[in-house]
């Protein structure tokens, strides 16, 4: 990766410091294809004078992979070489849907846990914010060299099925409200409401929330009932070893879980007075239950009122023996749907609510997908329903499929076109070598949502590739009379279509060749 390589050559020039600075993109192209801020972190650590030390730094830089390297107010900045731009269309054009293929993640095994919806209900707008960024997540980590596997978590006992049994049953504790819950008053039958609320639950979660997960493209590697922890008595085992390693204690006829000297705001019940277990016992038994299958690393989607929760699992990984970032939380913000430049209410509870298939009915998978990908999953969202059915480049969607869908466009003209390697240098054009550079940037994108989770990252990529490409064709004409330039042009546009195809399916999302 080519910051990686800067990173590299940066360090040899600074041989003996060890400096934690950064090399990225500027926002303007002006000053330069990469920066550093190297030259500022040296000048804190040695009191020496910033643009003397940035010169000095930039004196000791010699590789072929620069055109230049120039010093703007205190940071190096490296403008890449034509020469290094064009031979890696030959790499991206041997590796094709390999490019972007990393081993960072060096086969260790992830468990990412997303959706997770109680089955109490069909899943709604929110839960496809978390099944589209879980399911994405784990294309990239295996993208970038894990071994993944996603994973549902059936809350399928407790309070919220007791609730949903005296919803069906119609009484003065029912919460859930909905046509669904009027057609199981009809179906299920039963002499407890915790009765009726599993008979229920389990039809719910086969014939509502199994087929919009199917809807919306996602294929889980593992559902977990909650159940069988307390069957198999792991929750009771889970118990035992806290007890065992004094992390409880008990006070006020309950269980608790000393959580707070381990980080947590508060220590927590595990087993209440009455007798009756917490979920967050049951969930540290669950923690237990995926280590002790090989995970080296847990990612847990929460819901927005679960951001309290982060600490307490930590605070029991810690206690069960693991390291505190063994397990990463990511922490959904909620997502409202707007259209005709109004909000659409929802909510689960009263039977207003707008389910995942609504949508995907409404706007389509790509776009549903897309769309929420835009925005990091730790800010608030609004879904623009107007924008997302539009069929031009105000949509995202449609400007980065139509990219796709031209070039392919492009090559089926020419026929059966073969790339010829010695061409590449006919391609300096400001136009080409600014698609080319967007295009190498791709194992980059990969490398950085692997160490941060920012998805927004692959759908901005894509636009901005896709824009790239656009200025190219309009500055270069592909197929002309030199035959040479032809094959060089054609075998750039090749490379875009390789990565913006590796882009799209990262994303879930389909890859016409027209439109």
């Amino acid at each position: 990766m080519l910051k990686e390589e800067i990173k590299k050559i940066i360090e040899k020039s600074i041989k003996g410091e060890v400096l934690n600075f950064s090399v990225e993109i500027p926002s303007d192209k002006k000053l330069g294809d990469y920066s550093t801020n190297v030259a500022l972190i040296l000048t804190k650590k040695t009191g020496k004078n910033l643009i003397e030390v940035a010169n000095e730094i930039k004196g000791k830089i010699d590789s072929e992979l620069f055109s230049k390297v120039e010093v703007a107010n205190g940071f190096i900045n490296f403008f890449i070489s034509e020469k290094y731009l064009q031979k890696q269309l030959q790499v991206i054009l041997k590796e094709k849907n390999k490019f972007g293929n990393l081993e960072i993640g060096k086969k260790q095994k992830v468990n990412i846990e997303f959706i997770s919806a109680n089955p109490t209900g069909p899943l709604t707008l929110g839960n496809g914010r978390g099944g589209f960024g879980g399911d994405v997540l784990s294309n990239v980590l295996a993208k970038a060299g894990y071994k993944v596997s996603r994973e549902y978590y059936i809350n399928d006992t407790g309070a919220q099925i007791n609730k949903l049994g005296h919803s069906v049953i119609g009484d003065d504790e029912a919460v859930y409200k909905g046509e669904y819950i009027d057609k199981l008053r009809k179906e299920v039958k039963g002499r407890t409401p915790q009765e009726i609320g599993e008979k229920s639950a389990k039809i719910i979660l086969e014939k509502m929330i199994k087929p919009s997960v199917k809807k919306i493209d996602i294929k889980f590697d593992t559902w977990f009932s909650e159940t069988a922890l307390y069957k198999n008595k792991e929750v009771d085992k889970t118990i035992d070893e806290l007890r065992k390693k004094g992390f409880t204690y008990e006070s006020e006829g309950a269980l608790w879980f000393k959580s707070s000297e381990l980080g947590d705001d508060k220590d927590r019940v595990l087993i209440r007075a009455d007798g009756i277990k917490t979920y967050f016992a049951s969930d540290i038994a669950y923690l237990k239950n995926k280590f002790g299958r090989g995970f080296n690393k847990l990612i847990i989607f929460l819901g927005a009122d679960h951001y309290g929760y982060v600490a307490r699992l930590k605070a029991a990984c810690h206690a069960l023996g693991y390291k505190k970032e063994d397990i990463d939380a990511i922490v959904l913000q909620l997502v409202k749907l707007f259209e005709n430049g109004k909000e659409v209410r929802m909510s689960k509870r009263t039977g207003i609510y707008v389910t995942i298939d609504e949508l995907i009915d409404e706007v389509g998978l790509d776009v549903a997908r897309f769309f929420f990908l835009q925005r990091s999953l730790n800010t608030h969202f609004n879904f623009d329903m107007d924008l997302a059915k539009e069929k031009s480049d105000k949509n995202p969607v449609f400007k980065v499929q139509y990219a796709h869908a031209r070039i392919c466009s492009i090559i089926r003209k020419f026929g059966n076109f073969k790339f010829q390697i010695s061409n590449f240098k006919l391609l300096n054009d400001p136009s080409e070598l600014d698609l080319i550079k967007q295009i190498i940037r791709f194992p980059e994108i990969i490398e950085d949502i692997a160490k941060d989770y920012q998805l927004q990252r692959l759908p901005n990529y894509a636009i901005e590739l896709a824009d790239s490409f656009h200025k190219f064709y309009e500055n270069c004409r592909v197929i002309s009379e030199d035959k040479k330039l032809t094959e060089a042009r054609l075998s750039l546009i090749l490379a875009a279509k390789i990565v913006l195809k590796n882009t799209l399916e990262l994303m879930g999302i389909s890859t016409p060749d027209k439109m």
